[in-house]
């Protein structure tokens, strides 16, 4: 399947539902070309760790007894990705389901620290907060390389992992994502435009670079109106300053020894055969599935394969 039904397929499944508990931090939202939230490491300079934010959360309620269930999305995504598939996993289960907007993501505050390291951190303080440890961490894409490196610092806080689509290693061969950040930073659009207006407009400057629809579309969730004017939500700084750190992987020594699944999507590029030693160095656990017919975004081609396969291996 092209990346671009991939993405149409996506943006089908992530109608918003009406949850019993939200958290946005105190920062409230956050966006790009508006002040950042304040940062310790003033950019990552100086020597100060990075201090953790506030993260973006809605959590659905269930039996307390059974470990959670926490989905980070990927790169220029939010928690609303996983919002329909999040319900279906909580009424099937009767597990209480957590998404998460990562940081300079959704509603999520701002910082220019943008690292694997400092995401993990970020889970770290949260989940215990929200009572949700240990807890089975589902991780797509960047999503899921914050989740291998949070079971690899903190195995006691990850009863069990999924990777969907990505593995523990460099990816930047099979992805596009420095065009789309140099694309959505050319975009300018004039003050106190229609929504609509804005939004076409916007599509038409993206189109110079990225051709297929679908991916504009995607981007596009991310253009928001603020005091009459439209800015992008993730913040665009940040991640071009650290792409090479978003599409890298943290070198580690040490092991997660918990249940491990690599969920794959068969048209898929991302994991490659030659990454299976490394996966199996860090996570001698692991087991392989590959879902038919789903490319990268497998929640989104195939989501009921996709619930499937997350429910197997709670079992």
């Amino acid at each position: 399947m092209r990346a671009g039904q991939q993405l149409a397929s996506m943006l089908r499944w992530t109608r918003a539902w009406r949850l019993p508990r939200e958290g946005l931090g105190p920062h409230g939202p956050s966006f790009a070309r508006v002040p950042v939230a304040p940062s310790s490491s003033s950019g990552g300079r100086g020597g100060a760790e990075p201090r953790p934010l506030p993260l973006s959360y809605r959590l659905l309620d269930g039996e307390a007894a059974l470990p959670a269930v926490v989905f980070l999305h990927g790169l220029f995504g939010s928690k609303t990705n996983f919002n329909s598939i999040a319900k279906i996993l909580a009424q099937q289960t009767g597990r209480r389901v957590l998404t998460v907007d990562a940081r300079n993501h959704g509603d999520s505050p701002h910082s220019p620290d943008m690292s694997y390291e400092i995401m993990s951190q970020d889970l770290q303080d949260l989940l215990p907060q929200l009572g949700l440890v240990p807890c089975v961490v589902v991780g797509h894409s960047m999503g899921g390389k914050t989740a291998m490196l949070l079971a690899l610092q903190r195995p006691e806080l990850v009863e069990r992992l999924i990777a969907v689509d990505i593995s523990p290693v460099e990816s930047t061969g099979v992805s596009h994502f420095a065009t789309y950040v140099a694309a959505m930073r050319a975009i300018n659009i004039a003050d106190e435009l229609p929504r609509s207006r804005a939004r076409k407009l916007a599509d038409e400057q993206l189109s110079s670079v990225i051709q297929d629809m679908a991916v504009r579309q995607h981007l596009l969730t991310n253009l928001v109106e603020v005091d009459g004017r439209f800015v992008w939500r993730v913040n665009l700084d940040a991640l071009t300053q650290h792409l090479d750190k978003i599409l890298a992987f943290p070198q580690r020594q040490e092991s997660y020894l918990g249940p491990t699944l690599f969920l794959l999507g068969g048209n898929s590029q991302f994991v490659h055969p030659s990454h299976h030693p490394e996966i199996m160095r860090l996570f001698p656990r692991a087991q392989m599935q590959t879902v038919p017919n789903a490319g990268h975004w497998i929640h989104a081609d195939r989501p009921q394969d996709f619930i499937a396969a997350i429910q197997g291996f709670l079992v």
